[in-house]
């Protein structure tokens, strides 16, 4: 572990943000509307399955519905995380400066926000069928744990792999309402992809967890990150490519994960482990690498 690693603010003002009235930007910096690379990631399982279920071009009001869904759900996960670690935050240097942390918000502000973005939550869910809505609903234990698997486990990003990709259950429920294997294979691979890409997400906090005694896979991988990350991404490309055979057994379905092989390969190649800011870029490439997934679901789902 170096000292030297470059630390990225983890709020900023700039762009669409910065023209928000003052009194209402604190607010949606806790929401992280500021950073919409949280509900890109958050979005893509729940399109892939979509697609990969063969309803993207029928159904694609349903992708609006679950990308308003993503937005509303990823930043109510924000505040309600915020709550949780709003001491913690204060002792980490890129994440002092939160609204919640630094004081920009009180406490009871920061609950009523987060009502006003379940209830946007509420307003999708009210679009699924029955079996879809069963499922969405039982994410909100796996939510709720989140924040204080930090401190019991060192793998806390599997259990955000968990929640990121639970949208894989609901989108495809949504289109087909029955369980299939292909389904389960799907977000099976989006949690190893979500442990990978976290994991990288973590090397940015490394020193400033150990401190305060935050658990972390990046921190229990040490040296071995690139491995770690690796063995991660394979395993989510290979889940991805069984559930691929089972809806069309062609070696030329397999071929459409090419691109998002490549993509993950690119990132664990150029990793530079010490650099907070390159952590971040790789960290961020997975919106292009999630849209790579995308296509190669719609090209299989509309040709199976």
């Amino acid at each position: 572990m170096t000292s030297e690693v470059k630390h990225t603010p983890d709020s900023e003002h700039k762009g669409l943000i910065g023209l928000l009235p003052s009194v209402a930007r604190p607010y949606a910096l806790l929401a992280r509307l500021d950073r919409p690379i949280g509900w890109w990631l958050l979005f893509w399982p729940c399109a892939w399955s979509v697609a990969l279920a063969g309803g993207a071009i029928q159904h694609w009001d349903m992708l609006l519905w679950l990308l308003l869904g993503s937005i509303a759900m990823r930043g109510a996960g924000c505040v309600y995380n915020d709550i949780v670690d709003r001491n913690l935050d204060k002792q980490v240097e890129r994440t002092r400066s939160r609204p919640l942390a630094s004081g920009a918000v009180s406490l009871k502000a920061a609950w009523t926000w987060l009502g006003i973005l379940c209830l946007i939550g509420l307003v999708v869910w009210l679009q699924l069928n029955l079996i879809a809505k069963l499922v969405a609903l039982g994410s909100i234990v796996l939510v709720a744990a989140y924040p204080f698997m930090k401190r019991i486990t060192w793998w806390p990003q599997a259990w955000l792999g968990m929640v990121f990709s639970w949208g894989a259950l609901v989108g495809w429920l949504a289109i087909s309402p029955t369980f299939s294997m292909a389904m389960l294979l799907l977000y099976l691979g989006s949690i190893f992809w979500v442990i990978g890409y976290d994991t990288i997400y973590a090397l940015q906090d490394r020193e400033d967890d150990a401190l305060v005694g935050i658990r972390s896979s990046a921190l229990r991988l040490g040296d071995n990150i690139r491995f770690g990350v690796l063995v991660f991404y394979m395993l989510a490309l290979l889940g991805w490519a069984v559930a691929f055979w089972m809806i069309r057994p062609q070696w030329l379905a397999l071929a459409a994960l090419i691109p998002m092989a490549m993509h993950l390969l690119w990132q664990i190649g150029s990793l530079r482990s010490d650099d907070g800011a390159d952590a971040l870029d790789k960290f961020r490439s997975n919106r292009f690498a999630g849209f790579l997934m995308f296509l190669a679901c719609l090209v299989l789902g509309e040709a199976g």
